[in-house]
């Protein structure tokens, strides 16, 4: 059969729509590069097992809550693959030099399983303050060894589940009277017996402020064999730097980079690698989410993760939270997900030259 020639004019359409579409295809594929480019800069962090420390061993689902999977899909379909998950050691260990709770370890493997499910990453976090049972790690009634073999009895655990990202050995150690720098590396030296591939994450003394951080933690140096260490700091923007929000404050816009620098700066000049493990702002307040803006993007810009503070199960109303009510994202979510897109390929910051 002859082919017959298309008139001028049905060619130059013809043309015009599939350059149109080429073109379509390419921005699309653009968009898609840029959604997902980068690393895994922003977290939050899915609260739920540190509930009512005031009750231990205590009961799941009414004391405290591991959450159930429809959590880890609302920020993954949100392109949040970042989770600090913070768990109790009384709960995981009843008695010192005593096995781990099986209960336990079941519930937070299967926050593993969710997460790998989702394509997230999972850090675990002791969300303990330096202390168990309300007694000092290193005291005599928690002795460094008894805090460091339970930490190798968790890297023994999940040292090789898809989900883990790292070990955050203890959440904002504070008031420790010098006892927490060889806490630190008694745990570190104790998961390094069995796992030299795993990140782990070190706080600082005083609830980890970033802000104070040069003030009580210049020569928190940590020995890591694997070189693996990530220094992690928190933040928060109220007068008293608790978190707690008790008064309705107007802050500055650049309040959360200058709490943050100092910081940065001592990771910078020592040559490490951080992590901002918890902040957060409360919903309703235009200036605090303008300075949590201007925060995350400092952090982009020195490629430095960071989690919010919080989801997961439990938290009803709570100013601070990112769980959605009746449907509806909180404010924060898309602050959150404007600093998504990175061009980053590795922890930071970069070092001072």
């Amino acid at each position: 059969m002859e082919r017959r020639s298309l008139p001028p004019l049905l060619t130059t359409i013809r043309l015009i729509a599939s350059l149109a579409l080429m073109s379509c295809v390419s921005l699309a594929q653009a968009q898609a590069s840029e959604k997902n480019a980068g690393i895994d800069l922003v977290g939050i962090n899915m609260s739920g097992a540190n509930f009512a420390p005031h009750i231990t061993p205590g009961k799941v689902g009414t004391n405290y809550f591991y959450p159930e999977k429809k959590y880890f899909k609302y920020y993954a379909d949100k392109d949040i693959r970042l989770i600090r998950f913070p768990f109790l050691w009384e709960r995981l260990q009843h008695e010192l030099y005593k096995g781990v709770n099986f209960d336990q370890i079941r519930l937070l493997r299967r926050t593993l399983d969710f997460a790998a499910e989702h394509n997230q990453k999972i850090i675990l976090d002791m969300h303990n303050y330096g202390r168990y049972k309300g007694k000092l790690i290193g005291s005599p009634e928690v002795p460094y060894e008894a805090y460091a073999s339970v930490w190798r009895k968790l890297a023994e655990e999940f040292k090789d589940h898809p989900a883990l990202l790292g070990y955050d050995i203890m959440n904002e150690p504070h008031s420790t009277k010098g006892l927490w720098p060889a806490a630190a590396q008694a745990a570190v030296d104790a998961i390094r017996q069995v796992d030299m591939k795993t990140l782990i994450f070190v706080e600082g003394d005083r609830w980890a402020s970033t802000f104070h951080w040069r003030m009580v933690n210049e020569d928190f140096l940590i020995e890591d064999p694997a070189e693996k260490i990530i220094y992690e700091g928190h933040l928060y923007l109220d007068k008293d730097f608790s978190g707690r929000y008790a008064n309705d404050e107007t802050v500055d816009p650049m309040l959360g980079v200058e709490r943050a620098r100092p910081f940065v700066e001592w990771l910078k000049e020592n040559n490490l690698k951080g992590f901002l493990g918890e902040y957060g702002v409360p919903g309703n307040s235009e200036s605090m989410l303008a300075a949590m803006d201007n925060l995350l993007g400092y952090l982009n810009e020195n490629c430095m993760p960071s989690a919010y503070w919080a989801g997961g199960p439990g938290w009803g109303k709570y100013v601070l939270a990112v769980e959605p009510i009746d449907g509806k994202d909180r404010p924060q979510m898309p602050v959150l997900q404007k600093h998504i897109s990175n061009n980053c390929t590795e922890f930071g910051p970069t070092p001072q030259q």
